[in-house]
């Protein structure tokens, strides 16, 4: 029987463009460097907090996360991510930029996760700041203007930590926040099917949130894995020696 073979310089390098932050990233969140499998890089956009990013309606940013993005690429990152949902708005434009595979939101799961959903279903969002994440986002992540979105409560805590005015909250006080926001999506959409969290801070959650709603829950890790994959796709035991019989052994970069 054919199995998978891990290792052999396979591995992807995923490049990560992390915002200008203070706050503690647990694992689950991309920012924090243990919450992937693969090797990461990361390199900070300076100036590009959370309360700025959030609040994007225009390119002002785009230029220093272009030059961040190359940056990591130089370094040998084989794929780019970042550390906001909201980033979303410069998809087209960082893919058009650099020479690898970008994926700067969650929210780009969405038509897929919904494409995955009985007829009557509805996909919703779990963001940072739903008054923040508006049609624009949504358009340019080519989901539904009308997705539901439930956000943090502007004046809780992980709210407070996170736009860089708060206390440091503990990971119970963040999983606390996201299953408020569960539960309210849960309680304005009969119809919800699945959930996408757009918040990267919020993913260390997503188990609790699925177990909560007793849905599929999408978030960054979900996407980023994907990615991985495709980039270096995995080299199974069968295919590796079918190649060096036929001697057409595929270079690897």
């Amino acid at each position: 029987m054919s199995q998978r073979i891990d290792g052999g310089g396979r591995s992807p390098t995923i490049g990560v463009l992390k915002l200008d932050t203070r706050f503690e990233r647990f694992i689950g969140d991309i920012g924090n460097p243990g919450s992937l499998t693969c090797p990461v890089l990361m390199e900070t956009v300076s100036g590009a907090t959370a309360d700025m990013v959030t609040g994007l309606t225009d390119e002002r940013l785009l230029q220093p996360f272009v030059d961040t993005g190359q940056r990591l690429i130089d370094r040998g990152a084989h794929a780019i991510t970042t550390t906001c949902g909201f980033l979303v708005l410069y998809q087209r434009q960082l893919a058009a930029a650099l020479s690898v595979p970008v994926a700067t939101s969650s929210l780009l799961q969405i038509p897929l996760a919904q494409a995955l959903l009985p007829p009557g279903k509805r996909v919703g969002v779990i963001t940072f700041d739903a008054t923040r994440l508006g049609p624009h986002m949504l358009r340019a992540a080519n989901a539904p203007a009308d997705t539901p979105v439930a956000g943090l409560a502007a004046d809780s805590p992980t709210y407070q930590d996170i736009i860089g005015r708060g206390r440091p909250t503990t990971s119970e006080e963040r999983e606390a926040a996201s299953l408020a926001a569960a539960d309210e999506l849960r309680a304005r959409v009969d119809e919800l099917g699945a959930v996408v969290v757009e918040c990267t801070n919020l993913a260390p959650y997503s188990t609790a949130i699925a177990d909560r709603l007793g849905m599929p829950v999408y978030d960054t890790i979900t996407l980023v894995e994907w990615l991985a994959t495709a980039v270096r796709p995995h080299v199974y035991e069968a295919s590796r020696s079918l190649r060096r019989t036929s001697g057409s052994v595929t270079p690897r970069s």
